[in-house]
């Protein structure tokens, strides 16, 4: 997912795309039937948390929490036009079931299910970041728990373990016929954002021409983590492995923060043909969750990419209007 203050951010999703505007978040999904739908939802945030997003460190567990929280939702929206898809395909294969009794259909999320999707999501990223922490820490520790005391070696080995295990773990997933296409959207998105930045009109032909490698991807951020995790948890020393996993779990929050700061830094640096090696990493780790789009997904981005701009546009005259008025 790229992030910036000032350009927009996107996000992969099922047979569609999530892009992230100063005023509204906007997914685009193409039914099998062709029609592209969309979810639409303002970008409102808390006082109190906007005064927390403002803080180094704690700013970047702020917002991992708010990203996993309203992406999980827009993710949802994407899984439910597939289903559907699914069953009116099953349907016309056996008109016997099509004839059955159907439930009322609902139309949206309502507010408690669109609450518990948000909450699901940030478990669930909160789960798997611990399984991701926590693994290599115990596999390392059993393997070459007697073999030195040195305990930046056994850190930085824990830090190869951990990218060992992320890198076969992204490679088996993307076997898979869905992940790959969600993969190839998560290269249109960063087509699109490339296009634009480059000041091109969006038109398929001008997208495809862009790379699917971006600065700005999450995936940059796993990396930097696993790094950072390597140095910060060099300076504390541990007795057992009991204590070795309870400083993970403690320092994690700090962990996170660290390495949304120097995500930050590393963007700032993207132009400097020296330092812009630092973020190398990240986009090599890009050569496994994107893939090439197809110019029908790359229709959907685009989409996705215009109709939010075009609602921010709205409503960004609606607040100049207002103040203006007042």
């Amino acid at each position: 997912m790229s992030q910036n203050n000032n350009i927009y951010g996107g996000q992969a999703v099922i047979e569609g795309v999530m892009f992230a505007g100063q005023h509204v978040n906007v997914t685009a999904v193409r039914r099998k039937n062709n029609e592209i739908v969309y979810y639409e939802v303002p970008r409102t945030t808390k006082p109190w948390v906007q005064k927390l997003k403002k803080i180094p460190l704690l700013r970047g567990v702020v917002g991992i929490i708010e990203s996993s929280a309203k992406g999980s939702q827009h993710l949802n929206f994407s899984f439910e036009a597939y289903a559907e898809d699914e069953t009116e395909e099953e349907a016309k294969n056996n008109p016997e079931k099509a004839k059955q009794p159907k439930e009322k259909e609902k139309s949206g999320l309502s507010l408690s299910m669109i609450f518990g999707v948000a909450i699901a999501g940030i478990i669930s990223f909160i789960f798997g970041k611990l399984v991701f922490t926590l693994t290599p820490a115990i596999v390392e520790e059993f393997l070459f728990q007697n073999a030195f005391d040195n305990v930046v070696l056994h850190n930085l080995i824990e830090g190869i373990i951990k990218i060992l295990f992320l890198l076969i773990y992204l490679y088996v997933i993307s076997m898979t016929p869905i992940i790959k296409r969600l993969f190839q959207y998560h290269g249109a998105e960063h087509k699109v954002i490339s296009a634009y930045e480059s000041g091109l009109e969006l038109t398929v032909k001008n997208v495809q021409k862009f790379n699917t490698l971006h600065y700005r991807c999450g995936s940059s951020f796993i990396v930097l983590s696993v790094i950072i995790g390597v140095i910060i948890y060099s300076f504390f020393q541990w007795d057992s492995l009991w204590e070795r996993v309870y400083i993970r779990i403690l320092l994690l929050p700090v962990v996170l923060g660290a390495s949304y700061e120097a995500l930050r830094f590393t963007n700032l640096l993207r132009d400097t043909p020296v330092l812009r090696v630092l973020g190398y990493p990240g986009l090599w780790l890009q050569k496994l969750t994107t893939k090439e789009p197809t110019d029908e997904q790359v229709e959907v981005s685009i989409a996705s990419f215009n109709r939010m701009r075009e609602l921010d546009s709205q409503i960004a005259a609606q607040v100049v209007s207002k103040r203006s008025a007042s």
